[in-house]
């Protein structure tokens, strides 16, 4: 990963997780895990069992050296194998990696990643979820244009906007919890799935290992069967689609024509190099870029799943760069809009100004709702239709219009007029919206860790 992809497009702690050495001390887990397994199971002394376990610390590794080594020998397990037998020694030293194959070194050490890496996104999505929990709370009654193919359509609340953001991330930290038993499952199959070098015991000792690293046990071996990663795959791409979801609507909210809403906090952020004029959203910006290469990275997962026979020959391989990268750029989109979300100022004056556009043809529909139980609907949307090209040709406001049109004040009081063309009247369901949100949100943040 290039520097400029570490600072952009990951947060650190996922780097840190998915990191040369976090890989070798994953691995290194397993081999542990693996000889106090098989020496419950009675395979191996238990003396070689705590030598083995004892040697297995990254730090006693040359890190690099194994990489390089990794290149010609087409899997990182070869030369670290190798290193480890060396550190044992002894007796101990023909029982390192015993039954194993690479890959379920390989498979296991990721899966050990992924769960720290789905922590971390859980973690950061339910601050992401609180931020916008918040935001929902103080701007309940914040009235704006509710905008459908980019154009006015009713209005809305800021906060019901907000709700829709926590209500989406709300559900995707209930799925993530959901999955988790699925798919953080060991891999103990041998060389083809059989566990035949381990005699009768190989269920135990796979048992005994998924027990060690706290894992759940699989059925069987899943070798070359992946719809574990295909789910998770999918899982991250929805993350990170949401994430670009909240990300995009802040970033058409700062537009100048708009300028509902502003980002960035710290001294000189989104400044541009040429127009001094400009403050971009770069936060939400930088989102949306993580999303994209994290979606993109969601069909070379799946269609790695294809997969020949007992062992893959390419997709398993493709997955060593794939998973990393899909689960770096997913906590890449999410940490940039927590970041965006914790300094988003909100402008309510500008969002009423907004709403009074377009000679208040916004309150159109609403005009429309008043008059039905009087004329009926189709009579009264071509009775509103008129005023709005009326209003439109002349440059007067809805609300002027409707006012001196013979046919309305036949139908309607002048308080009826003004109630129908009232923003605050005409939210709906919308504060009932955002409690329901908040209500989902309080109950999977009641659920942590229980």
């Amino acid at each position: 990963m290039t520097d400029l992809a570490a600072a952009m497009f990951a947060s650190p702690e996922m780097a840190a997780v998915f990191s040369g050495p976090s890989l070798i001390q994953k691995m290194l887990d397993f081999e542990a895990a693996l000889a106090r397994a098989e020496a419950a199971a009675g395979l191996i002394p238990q003396a070689a069992a705590e030598a083995i376990a004892a040697a297995c610390r990254a730090d006693r590794f040359d890190v690099p050296s194994l990489y390089r080594d990794a290149a010609a020998a087409g899997t990182l397990v070869v030369p670290l194998v190798r290193a480890l037998t060396g550190l044992v020694g002894g007796d101990a030293r023909r029982c390192v990696h015993w039954g194993a194959t690479s890959q379920d070194v390989v498979d296991t050490a990721m899966v050990l990643q992924m769960r720290d890496g789905l922590d971390l996104l859980e973690r950061r999505l339910l601050e992401v979820a609180g931020l916008c929990a918040d935001l929902a709370e103080r701007h309940r009654r914040t009235p704006m244009a509710g905008r459908t193919l980019l154009q006015h359509a009713v209005p809305i609340t800021f906060g019901l906007k907000a709700a829709r953001w926590l209500a989406m991330t709300t559900r995707l930290i209930g799925r993530m919890r959901e999955v988790r038993a699925r798919v953080l499952a060991v891999q103990l199959g041998g060389a083809a799935g059989t566990l035949a070098s381990l005699g009768s015991r190989g269920v135990r000792v796979m048992e005994l290992l998924a027990r060690e690293l706290d894992l759940a046990v699989p059925d069987l071996p899943w070798h070359a069967e992946r719809d574990r990663l295909g789910e998770m795959a999918g899982l991250l791409g929805l993350v990170a689609s949401a994430m670009a979801k909240v990300a995009t609507d802040i970033a058409l909210l700062c537009q100048t024509e708009v300028g509902e809403v502003s980002t960035g906090a710290q001294a000189g952020s989104g400044r541009s190099s040429t127009m001094p004029q400009k403050r971009n959203p770069v936060e939400a910006v930088a989102a949306v870029a993580c999303a994209r290469l994290a979606i993109g990275l969601v069909s070379v997962l799946l269609s790695a799943g294809v997969q020949e026979h007992e062992r893959a020959a390419g997709g398993w391989q493709a997955e060593w760069e794939a998973v990393p990268a899909l689960f770096l750029r997913t906590s890449g989109a999410a940490e940039w809009v927590w970041r965006a979300l914790g300094s988003l100022r909100i402008d309510p004056e500008r969002m009423r100004v907004n709403l009074d556009q377009a000679h208040g043809l916004i309150m159109a529909e609403a005009l429309t709702t008043a008059l039905i139980p009087s004329v009926g609907r189709d009579e009264a949307y071509q009775i509103v239709q008129r005023l709005c090209d009326r209003a439109v040709g002349s440059g007067a406001a809805l609300r002027e219009v409707a006012g001196s049109d013979r046919q309305i004040r036949a139908i309607l009081s002048p308080q009826a007029i003004e109630q129908a063309l009232d923003v605050a009247a005409y939210l709906g369901s919308a504060e009932a919206f955002v409690d329901r949100a908040l209500d989902g949100f309080h109950r999977v943040q009641g659920q942590r860790g229980a």
